[in-house]
């Protein structure tokens, strides 16, 4: 959007049901369809339905719940699957600091910005990174809110379905299901780019996705840092270069 241009501003209710509509249609299911692969993966293991509920209600990010279940079927101690855990889950915290002055309006308290990073989640902040500069300032983290209450609740029925589909899905279905959202989350990025800066994140997503086979034959541990960490190195070096260009 144009910077000459003033969106006209939805008010808190209408910014919130905009955000519930922009995220009931595909986000929604793509994220649901996900949480199946998550619902399906705790029954088949035998482990309650409230286990699964809670895991979602509290620790809403779809990676870390994975390792959550994984070390706790292993037998790890709760140090361990914290330890594991908040590791997994560290990529939200870069994600939350880019978007909250996104999202932030002057005169606004702040304990609403720090009540909302709970929904920070890769499918609606990727969403909200890339609707939010075409809205008005005041209508964002309400859009913001609105969009992520529907993908939660998309996730709580997902992790129900799954869980009592558990027996009748096939162990090849349950994880790529897991893996659809991260799918749908590179495909909402690439459809997003646009200009030069939005061009270094398409290095970065290509680079790292490049390297991820070679990183892996290296290193099966290591091979997502690498890989994360090697595009974007190259990706930072991209936009050095067409600065100083």
């Amino acid at each position: 959007m144009r910077d000459d241009i003033t969106p006209p501003e939805l008010g808190p209710r209408g910014a919130l049901f905009a955000g519930v509509r922009a995220a009931a249609l595909a986000p929604a299911l793509v994220l649901g369809a996900s949480y199946v692969g998550f619902g399906s993966l705790v029954g088949a293991h035998e482990l309650s339905l409230e286990f699964a509920l809670f895991n979602t209600l509290t620790a809403w990010a779809l990676p870390g719940q994975v390792v959550l279940v994984e070390l706790y079927l292993a037998g790890s101690g709760v140090l361990a699957i914290m330890l594991a855990v908040g590791l997994a889950n560290m990529r939200l915290a870069p994600m939350t600091v880019a978007m909250m002055p996104l999202v932030a309006a002057p005169g606004r308290p702040a304990w609403r910005l720090y009540a909302s990073a709970f929904f920070v989640a890769v499918t609606c902040w990727a969403m909200t990174m890339a609707q939010a500069p075409n809205m008005a300032r005041s209508d964002r983290l309400s859009w913001f809110i609105g969009c992520s209450l529907v993908l939660w609740s998309a996730s709580l029925v997902g992790t129900v379905v799954g869980f009592y589909a558990a027996a009748e899905l096939p162990v090849s279905l349950t994880l790529a299901l897991v893996f659809l959202n991260p799918v749908y989350f590179l495909l909402l990025f690439l459809q997003s780019t646009q200009g030069a800066r939005d061009a270094t994140r398409l290095v970065a997503l290509l680079t790292g996705g490049a390297l991820c086979v070679p990183a892996h034959l290296y290193s099966p541990e290591w091979s997502l840092l690498i890989a994360g960490l090697g595009g974007g190195t190259l990706a930072a070096l991209y936009r050095y270069a067409m600065v100083r260009r």
